[in-house]
């Protein structure tokens, strides 16, 4: 077991993730694996209590759990107080430790790759959100729904720095990917893991999991979440995240709906600028026959005939981009399609 310690600690870094992974499985008794990963960036304080909440937490449920604490460069006594929990707790806690600061969504991503759960939670580190929340939302997986999403409706935060911002650009990305959720920013979230392994993460794309999910046909709910005051440091985001979370909506929007079929965007917007070429053309060419008035003296001239080499190029990029969509899918073997369930009529 210190072998096992010393693996998650030391050299996940540089072993690969099958060979982890390969380390870390275990025998299945029918029961269900649950994985609960927690990025830590300078939250030493509140550490040990968090263990301890959700040990306490899933004490209860019908599961194996594990505990993946990933350490994102922090630079108080996080790293220390993890070696901590790991060493007490061997065969629960386990930690990827990464070289630096390398963001939220990077180190969701480091503990996804290193669980072996069935069921992966998510969860912050600084106590706001509540591991008391987490039964129910496995109650709610083994309903049948793929993804659960937090919802944190008596949000304790600064109102117009952090919740008005926040209510705003829920409202933005439930329009743009059709996906209704009344908090996105909501770490505390359930997933099957067939709903995580048909995309990656980059950016700070963690916040648009459901989004992504949704495209790939999963299930998601939503469920009404405790949400604590902050008790211990200090909050790592500003304002400026909602500038990229709207950056990143766009990403997000082409992704889900024209990654493989981009020749609908590029070339639908080609059509649309040679369009309005010759729409400005033919008045040009009527007013000319009408009016005698020579068509090369208005800028309108000049522009129609940008915007339709604008518009030809359009739809070339399409082209180009469509080429790229399927290298991406036969290169990696990847399906146009997931399924769901299989059934066999013989075994029926």
């Amino acid at each position: 077991m210190a072998g096992e310690v010393y693996l998650n600690l030391t050299k996940a870094r540089t072993m690969p993730v099958a060979a982890i992974k390969k380390i870390k499985k275990k025998k299945s008794d029918g029961r269900m694996k649950l994985s609960i990963i927690v990025p830590v960036y300078n939250e030493e304080e509140s550490l040990e209590m968090l263990y301890g909440a959700i040990e306490k937490s899933i004490s209860g449920l019908d599961a194996d759990w594990e505990l993946i604490l990933v350490d994102d460069g922090s630079k108080d006594g996080s790293l220390a107080k993890i070696r901590e929990i790991v060493k007490a707790n061997p065969t629960k806690a386990s930690a990827v430790i990464l070289r630096r600061n390398f963001g939220q969504t990077a180190a969701i991503a480091a503990g996804i790759d290193h669980s072996s759960g069935d069921v992966i939670v998510l969860l912050d580190a600084d106590l706001q959100n509540d591991p008391a929340d987490i039964p129910l939302m496995i109650e709610k997986i083994n309903e049948g729904y793929d993804v659960v999403s937090g919802w944190r409706s008596n949000r304790q935060d600064n109102f117009f720095t952090r919740t008005l911002p926040s209510r705003i650009a829920n409202r933005l990305i439930s329009k743009v990917t059709h996906v209704k959720l009344h908090d996105y920013g909501c770490t505390l979230k359930a997933y099957r893991r067939e709903v995580l392994t048909g995309f990656r993460l980059y950016g700070e794309m963690h916040r648009f999991i459901p989004a992504y999910a949704n495209s790939f046909g999963a299930k998601i709910t939503e469920v009404k979440v405790h949400h604590h005051p902050r008790k211990f440091g200090k909050a790592k985001y500003g304002l400026e995240r909602t500038v990229k979370v709207v950056l990143d909506l766009f990403t997000v929007y082409f992704l889900t709906s024209f990654a493989s079929k981009p020749i609908y965007l590029f070339g639908g917007a080609g059509l649309v600028l040679i369009l309005f070429s010759m729409i400005s053309m033919s008045y040009l060419a009527i007013r000319r026959i009408v009016y005698v008035i020579s068509p090369f003296t208005s800028p309108l001239f000049i522009i129609a005939v940008m915007v339709a080499i604008m518009g030809f190029q359009s739809i070339l990029m399409g082209l180009i981009a469509e080429l790229l969509a399927r290298t991406y899918h036969e290169s990696q073997d990847k399906p146009i399609y997931t399924i769901r369930e299989v059934i066999n009529a013989d075994k029926v």
